[in-house]
């Protein structure tokens, strides 16, 4: 029960791991903002948790409703505790395509969601958690932002550049009392592949053979629960092939040490140089 009665904010949490999330932390005593473009089902999941929950639903990339949602959670979750304990940005879109294929546009609507939404929202609530001095920011990567995969080269590129900026920004916090981690899902049974852009920038519309055996969303999300728990920085949750590819391009924790010891005073450094 390592999360009771903290306060997490979920994007994407309408469906898959999202909402497997969502039940897992309620579970454990959390109060939730759960937030996504359906609000309905945003409002269905809320009425099945047994914690205190808002919804705030929104558009990845409508950045001005993002800005307005980020300043009403931070109230309401001052209301139930210090203010966000927790930034899961687990949001995304995904791609069958072809690069010789796809439209430009494609690479546009799924860097602006899967890249620049969650750096947008996490740059929104960054001030307010370094002035509070604590907070965790999850980052819901891929396997495929630690490996090129093909027929998904915007998704990939995207899911490589959110683990750039998590990690730089692990760094730069390492004595703020912020944590940053990354989780990197192999193939999970979600409607990730049905919904994923395809050419023209149209949904996919049916899934894949290894989407459908993929892992069950309620364990994966313990499973991300109990690394997050145990202060893993970089999690990966993968079978097979899958999972091999994963842990043969983990970044090694002596790595992400030597980082954190090299951004002590470096800003303060580069400052006084100039």
């Amino acid at each position: 029960m390592a999360f009771a009665g903290t306060v997490g904010w979920i994007t994407g949490a309408s469906s898959g791991i999202g909402a497997a999330l969502a039940r897992a932390l309620a579970g454990q005593g959390a109060h939730l903002v759960l937030s996504g473009r359906n609000r309905d089902a945003l409002a269905a999941l809320a009425t099945d948790l047994p914690t205190r929950t808002l919804i705030a639903p929104f558009e990845a990339t409508d950045h001005a409703a993002m800005r307005a949602a980020a300043d009403t959670t931070w109230d309401w979750a001052c209301q139930h505790g210090g203010g966000i304990d927790m930034l899961i940005n687990n949001a995304g879109i995904s791609q069958r395509s072809l690069a010789v294929d796809t439209d430009y546009g494609v690479y546009e609507r799924i860097i602006g969601v899967d890249l620049l939404a969650p750096i947008a929202l996490t740059q929104a609530l960054l001030p307010r958690m370094v002035a509070r001095g604590s907070g965790r920011i999850v980052m819901i990567s891929s396997v495929a932002g630690k490996v090129g995969v093909p027929m998904r080269t915007a998704y990939c590129a995207a899911k490589f550049g959110l683990i750039g900026y998590a990690d730089a920004l692990r760094a730069e916090l390492s004595e703020a009392g912020l944590s940053v981690h990354v989780v990197a899902p192999g193939s999970v049974r979600t409607d990730v592949s049905r919904n994923a852009l395809t050419a023209d920038g149209s949904a996919r519309g049916i899934s894949d053979r290894a989407i459908e055996n993929g892992l069950d969303p309620a364990a994966t999300a313990s499973a991300i629960l109990a690394a997050l728990a145990a202060g893993e920085r970089e999690i990966i949750i993968a079978e097979g092939f899958e999972a091999a590819i994963g842990e043969a391009r983990r970044t090694p924790d002596a790595l992400f040490d030597q980082i954190a010891k090299l951004a002590s005073g470096y800003a303060q450094r580069m400052a006084q140089a100039e």
